[in-house]
């Protein structure tokens, strides 16, 4: 299945309210607020994105981009792009970058009074570009990490949750806490800070004697959700963007849980760019000015993450410790 049928197919399934049994706000509670919907579904999926929202630019914040930049005129984004939604994704004419992650970056810019030029490539040659210079910052669902601070700057903008995702009639209900996962079949993307989530809740089974979880891996989205429709996995443990997209549009899966993107541990989605080159501050401040004149709630509105918002954007926030 192409990621082009599988969007489709997506859109055009009715919408489903999904319960979410961890106590959080429910990331599925209500429909992405756009103005133009493809295949009826109430999530914009079009290459023309007529419901995103704009802004001006900020004089005094746009003073604070290295003249280099300022220079010449253009942001230079990098983002995946082809991921799955609602992150950074391709749109129904299988070109078009869409998302949360490009409608942020495409709002910062507005406010520094750039041209956006977002540029998709794989997750690997991202920190690539960064590291060479070729792009100006990374917009594309990176978590901030202890790690990873030591070659980058960041400036945060969304909670790192992860979320489980089950079939819609499936009988599990909850999953808190590494037993709830005993014995079930799961998958996970490889490489991923929930893959060391969902390893470090197998040992946890393990050193109590308990069955450990017997994990998968798949890598396209439309696999992993065959599986799980299939019964071949039991549940999906993933970013909840993705997760929310997915129970809200497809309407044959339900959240069940989330959890903390480290785990125990509380991080934040960030835009990054290499360190010291100078414009995280204006970034964070553009973040800031977008809370602060609704931009930002309403973005994240629009594609139903609320749930992940900030109080505030923060320069190299505390971040997931190193691993041994």
């Amino acid at each position: 299945m192409s990621r082009r049928t599988w969007l489709l197919s997506l859109a055009a399934t009715p919408l489903v309210v999904s319960a979410c049994a961890s106590g959080n706000a429910d990331p599925a509670a209500a429909p992405a607020s756009t103005s133009s919907t493809s295949g009826g579904s109430g999530v914009d999926t079009s290459p023309e994105q007529s419901g995103r929202v704009t802004v001006e630019a900020v004089p005094e914040i746009a003073a604070k981009v290295p003249q280099a930049i300022k220079d010449r005129g253009t942001l230079v984004i990098g983002t995946t792009g082809n991921g799955a939604p609602p992150l950074s994704f391709k749109a129904d004419d299988d070109k078009t970058v869409i998302g949360i992650e490009p409608d942020i970056a495409l709002l910062v810019a507005g406010v520094l009074g750039l041209k956006p030029d977002i540029q998709a490539t794989s997750w690997e040659n991202l920190f690539l570009s960064m590291d060479s210079g070729q792009f100006d910052v990374g917009f594309s669902n990176i978590t901030v990490t202890e790690e990873r601070k030591e070659k980058y700057d960041f400036a945060s903008y969304r909670v790192d949750t992860l979320a489980w995702e089950v079939a819609k009639d499936s009988g599990i209900t909850s999953i808190e806490e590494p037993k709830d996962i005993a014995g079930l079949t799961v998958s996970v993307g490889s490489g991923t800070n929930q893959e060391k989530v969902l390893l470090d809740w197998n040992e946890q089974l393990k050193a109590a004697g308990e069955e450990e979880a017997t994990i998968q891996y798949y890598q396209q989205a439309s696999d992993t959700y065959l599986a799980l429709k299939s019964g071949r996995i039991e549940a999906n443990f993933g970013p909840n963007p993705t997760a929310a997209y997915h129970a809200l549009v497809a309407g044959d899966t339900k959240i069940v849980g989330t959890v903390p993107g480290g785990g125990t541990i509380q991080a934040d989605i960030a835009a990054t760019t290499k360190k010291d080159n100078g414009l995280v501050q204006a970034l964070a401040d553009a973040l800031n000015h977008l809370i602060e004149n609704g931009a930002y709630a309403e973005t994240l509105e629009r594609w139903n993450l609320s749930n992940e918002a900030v109080p505030t954007s923060q320069i190299n926030p505390p971040g997931l410790p190193k691993t041994s």
